[in-house]
C-alpha cells in the first residue's frame, strides 16, 4: 500500500483506467463473436453485425486498447468473411 499522496492517487487512477479498458475490450470481444456467428449462420443482419464489430475495433484502436495493425487485421478478416 502506498504511503505517498501522489502514489495513492495513481492507484485510484489506474484502477479506473483498468476498468474502462476491460469494458471496451469485453465489448469488442462480444461484437466480434456476434459478427462471426451471424456470418457463420448466414443471418439476415450479418452486414449490420459486421459493421458494428468494425466500429468497435476502430474505437478500441483509437483508445489504445489494441494495436493499429491488429485492428486492421481484424477489420480485414471481418470484411473477407462477409464477402465470401
Amino acid at each position: 500500500m502506498p504511503n505517498i499522496k501522489s502514489a495513492k492517487k495513481r492507484v485510484k487512477v489506474i484502477e479506473a483506467k483498468t476498468l474502462r479498458n476491460k469494458m471496451i475490450k469485453s465489448d469488442l470481444k462480444t461484437a466480434l463473436k456476434k459478427a462471426d456467428a451471424a456470418v457463420a449462420n448466414n443471418a439476415e443482419d450479418k452486414a449490420a453485425a459486421v459493421k458494428t464489430a468494425i466500429k468497435k475495433v476502430d474505437m478500441a484502436c483509437t483508445k489504445g486498447i489494441i494495436h493499429k495493425n491488429k485492428a486492421a487485421r481484424k477489420k480485414s478478416q471481418l470484411a473477407k468473411s462477409l464477402n465470401t
